[in-house]
C-alpha cells in the first residue's frame, strides 16, 4: 500500500527559506566544480526531502551525460538521452514518475550497478545564461513516498539557481585548465633541451602534490606546488646546448655553468606578484639545495631552504634516478630508496624522505599513471 507524502512532514516557507540561503552561503565563491555539485545534490536533496539526489552534467562532445554526485557511487556516465534523466534533457521539460518501473523511459542499468532499488523520481533541467540545458537535477526514493507538483517548483527554484553556479565553475576550470597546460608547456620547453620528457615534468608535479600533503600543507599550497614545481628547471634554457646536452661528464667550468641554472631560473620568476610564479621562483632557485649545506647556489642548510624546495628536491630525484634516457639506464627501486634513505639529513630534510619513503606506493602509483612512452 502506497503511502501518500501529504502525510509527511513537509518543509515551512521559513525553512526553505533557511536551506536555500545556508547553500547560498556554502556555494558563493565555491569555484571547484566537483565540490560545488556536491553541495548542488545536497540542497536538492534536502529541498524535496529526497533519499537521493543526483546532478547529471551534459558533456555534448561526447553526448553523454555524467555526475560524481550519485550518493554512494563513483563518477558515472551513460548516454546523454538514457532514462528519466536524459529525456529530461533532450525534451527541456520536467519529469515526475511515481513508479519508475512502470515508465518505459526508465533506465534500471544504474540501480543494478548500485543495488538500488528506484520508486519516484523527479527530473529538473538546469540551464545556463543563455538558457541552453545544461544538466538536470534528478531526485529519486524508494520508499513508498512519491514526489508532488510542490516539490518540482521547490527543484525549480534550486535549478535556476545552480545553471548559473555552474557554468562560472564551468569557465573557472577551464581557465584553470589552461593556465594548467601553459605551465606544463613551460617546464616541457626546458626539460625538452635537457633531454628529458613532459611525463618528467607531470610527475614531478604530481609527487610534490602528493609529499605535500603527506607533509599537512593545505589543499591550496598543494595546489601551489603542483603548478609551480614543474617549472624548476627553466633556467636551463639559458645553459648552452653543448652543456646541457653533454653525454659524458662536465669539466669544473662545464659544471659551474650548468649550476647556474638555479639562478637564472630565479631571475625568471623573482618580478612576478602571482603566487605560483613566487613559488616557482623560490624552487628554481633552491631546489639543489641540500639539507647539510652542501649544495648550490647558496649553500643553504636546513631549514633555510624554503620548504617548497625541499619537497621538489625529493620529487626530482625520484624521478630522475628512476627514468631511463638515451644517456642512462633507470636506476633499480631498491638502489633509489637506498640513495634516498642514505641522503636523509645531509641531501634531503629527513622528516620529508621519512614521509616518502614511508609512502612510497602513493609515488610508485603516480609513475605508473604516468609512465614514459618511448
Amino acid at each position: 500500500m502506497e503511502v501518500s507524502r501529504s502525510i509527511q512532514h513537509e518543509l515551512s516557507a521559513e525553512e526553505m527559506l533557511e536551506i536555500i540561503l545556508d547553500y547560498a552561503a556554502k556555494i558563493s565563491g565555491e569555484n571547484d566544480l566537483d565540490t560545488l555539485l556536491i553541495l548542488m545534490a545536497e540542497m536538492g536533496r534536502e529541498l524535496v526531502r529526497a533519499d537521493r539526489c543526483t546532478l547529471w552534467l551534459v558533456d555534448h562532445e561526447k553526448n553523454r551525460l555524467w555526475t560524481k554526485v550519485a550518493h554512494g557511487i563513483d563518477r558515472i556516465d551513460m548516454p546523454a538521452d538514457s532514462g528519466l534523466a536524459g529525456y529530461s534533457i533532450q525534451t527541456g521539460k520536467n519529469v515526475l514518475v511515481k513508479d519508475a518501473y512502470k515508465d518505459k523511459r526508465f533506465n534500471p542499468a544504474i540501480d543494478k550497478k548500485t543495488n538500488y532499488r528506484t520508486r519516484s523520481v523527479l527530473c529538473i533541467p538546469i540551464r545556463s545564461f543563455d538558457q541552453e540545458t545544461i544538466g538536470v537535477y534528478q531526485t529519486i526514493h524508494k520508499g513508498p513516498d512519491w514526489f508532488s507538483e510542490k516539490d518540482a517548483k521547490k527543484l525549480s527554484l534550486a535549478a535556476s539557481y545552480t545553471g548559473k553556479s555552474i557554468q562560472a565553475a564551468i569557465l573557472h576550470s577551464e581557465l584553470v585548465e589552461t593556465q594548467r597546460e601553459i605551465i606544463f608547456k613551460i617546464g616541457e620547453v626546458s626539460e625538452s633541451r635537457s633531454r628529458e620528457t613532459g611525463q618528467h615534468v607531470k610527475r614531478v608535479a604530481k609527487y610534490s602534490r602528493a609529499l605535500a600533503k603527506l607533509a599537512g600543507l593545505p589543499e591550496s599550497e598543494a595546489q601551489i606546488l603542483e603548478l609551480a614545481s614543474p617549472m624548476h628547471d627553466i633556467g636551463k634554457v639559458a645553459i648552452p646546448d653543448h652543456i646541457l646536452k653533454k653525454p659524458g661528464k662536465l669539466t669544473v667550468e662545464e659544471y659551474s655553468i650548468m649550476q647556474t641554472h638555479t639562478t637564472e631560473g630565479y631571475n625568471i620568476f623573482k618580478s612576478s606578484t602571482r603566487r605560483i610564479f613566487k613559488a616557482a621562483a623560490v624552487i628554481a632557485y633552491e631546489h639543489h639545495e641540500k639539507w647539510d649545506g652542501t649544495g648550490y647556489p647558496r649553500g643553504l642548510k636546513g631549514e633555510e631552504i624554503h620548504l617548497y624546495a625541499r619537497i621538489t628536491a625529493i620529487a626530482d630525484v625520484f624521478d630522475a634516478l628512476g627514468s631511463s634516457r638515451v644517456y642512462k639506464k633507470a636506476w633499480p627501486l631498491h638502489q633509489i630508496v637506498q640513495f634516498i634513505d642514505e641522503g636523509r639529513g645531509r641531501h634531503f630534510d629527513p622528516n620529508l624522505a621519512n614521509l616518502f619513503l614511508d609512502n612510497l606506493e602513493i609515488f610508485m602509483a603516480i609513475r605508473k599513471q604516468y609512465e614514459d612512452s618511448f
